[in-house]
């Protein structure tokens, strides 16, 4: 309500007397229930209110805003002369119109810093997208990485999927690879190997033209996985400050990430319902939504039970670990969680190489689990690899186990 962030009752009675004033109070209402401090909540509904003002002048109602009503109001952003709703940052007051439209809509979806409001998907894409749900049961995620690639494809040649061919094909690989290195063309071979055969599936293109995606060259077990020595991963975990809600929820994340060899991924899926207090177990649904069962340790555990107490903000979400800021939701990628590890890494003063903070973890606990005298099957049903093939990498670091098996150097015979 307008009174919790307002204290002038002449500023509550005008919010209220606007043509828009009963959708601000329902706007202030979903401020208050998703955590916004006062600060937040009042710059959103100042946003919220220039929009609604814009909005009467313009002669439209509530119903009839929608995402080219917002593209018209960025606009106006530009050259606006609406006196004291001018002062505030156009970024910041289009962040708040977007918040606003979203809660009218009934959009459960936080609002985004963004210039514009995005473009809709092409039709050719979104037919790709609806059939790999149906098809292969891919998850939002994975489709969302490959339309990165595909989107690009079609707006370089069009909807027309016969204006494809092999060289067209080749040529738009080699220019994603000149800017997004090994891993990024890796993805968007593998984006365009699906669509192409979803594509074929639906009789609009050659069956030959799988064969024009280039094979990249990558040589399996040929770099040594990054890892921690134990002492840094318990100074990294010993980083946390436990006085504070976030510090709880970040140690808990990292004693997941450290001690059970979690994927980002699978600590932003986490829910409440699967943690098995009872039998000391946590259900885990990693890649291609597999269940898996692992063991609760005491000292997890805990680290849990403290963030639930006492840093876990009150929200709807069934999300085990929230954002630490309103709108308090689940976090929203991986990449949040590689972040959090990032900066628990910059506290603890350890210095590291390359990419993917969260996965240096996970290659720590294999690590250390074999110099403890563990075997690769172990290793193995600890990390969920579904072949031990994945988990040969880490025989590369067993230096123990090396040297058993290692032959002397052939000496030369004394003249």
């Amino acid at each position: 309500m307008l009174s919790q962030f307002f204290e002038s009752p002449a500023r509550i009675q005008a919010l209220r007397c606007s043509s828009f004033g009963a959708q601000l109070e329902n706007f202030a209402d979903y401020l208050l229930e998703n955590g916004y401090a006062q600060i937040s909540a009042r710059r959103h509904i100042r946003s919220a209110e220039h929009m609604a003002h814009w909005a009467s002048k313009s002669a439209l109602s509530a119903d009839e805003l929608d995402d080219s009503t917002l593209k018209r109001f960025a606009n106006h952003l530009k050259r606006c002369r609406c006196g004291r709703y001018s002062c505030a940052h156009p970024v910041d007051i289009l962040t708040g119109a977007r918040l606003f439209l979203r809660q009218l809509q009934g959009v459960d979806t936080p609002a985004v810093r963004e210039s514009d409001p995005a473009e809709p998907q092409p039709v050719l894409l979104q037919s790709f997208c609806e059939w790999m749900r149906e098809h292969r049961g891919t998850s939002e995620r994975t489709l969302y990485n490959y339309s990165i690639p595909i989107g690009e494809l079609i707006r370089c040649f069009g909807e027309d999927p016969s204006t494809l061919d092999a060289q067209r094909l080749r040529d738009f690989v080699l220019k994603q690879s000149h800017s997004t290195g090994w891993a990024g063309a890796k993805r968007c071979t593998t984006a365009l190997r699906m669509f192409l055969r979803f594509l074929i599936a639906e009789g609009r293109c050659r069956a030959s033209l799988l064969g024009a995606i280039p094979v990249l060259a990558h040589w399996r077990l040929s770099s040594l996985p990054r890892s921690l020595p134990p002492e840094d991963v318990e100074c990294l975990i010993d980083s946390c400050d436990l006085s504070s809600p976030v510090g709880k929820r970040d140690r808990a994340s990292l004693l997941l990430l450290a001690r059970l060899g979690l994927r980002a991924g699978d600590i932003v899926q986490l829910r409440l319902h699967d943690i098995d207090w009872k039998g000391a177990w946590i259900h885990v649904s990693g890649k291609s939504r597999r269940q898996t069962r692992l063991p609760l340790t005491q000292e997890v555990g805990e680290a849990i039970v403290a963030y639930l107490q006492e840093g876990r903000p009150s929200a709807h979400s069934d999300a085990l670990f929230l954002r630490s800021r309103a709108p308090f939701r689940a976090l929203a990628s991986h990449q949040a969680v590689s972040v959090l590890v990032a900066r628990a890494l910059r506290r603890a003063q350890i210095k590291t190489t390359g990419r993917g903070a969260a996965h240096l973890l996970r290659h720590s606990v294999a690590s250390s689990m074999l110099r403890q005298g563990a075997s690769l099957q172990e290793v193995s049903a600890l990390l969920r690899h579904r072949c031990i093939e994945t988990t040969e990498i880490y025989a590369k670091i067993d230096v123990t186990a090396l040297q058993q098996i290692a032959q002397p150097w052939p000496e030369a015979p004394s003249c």
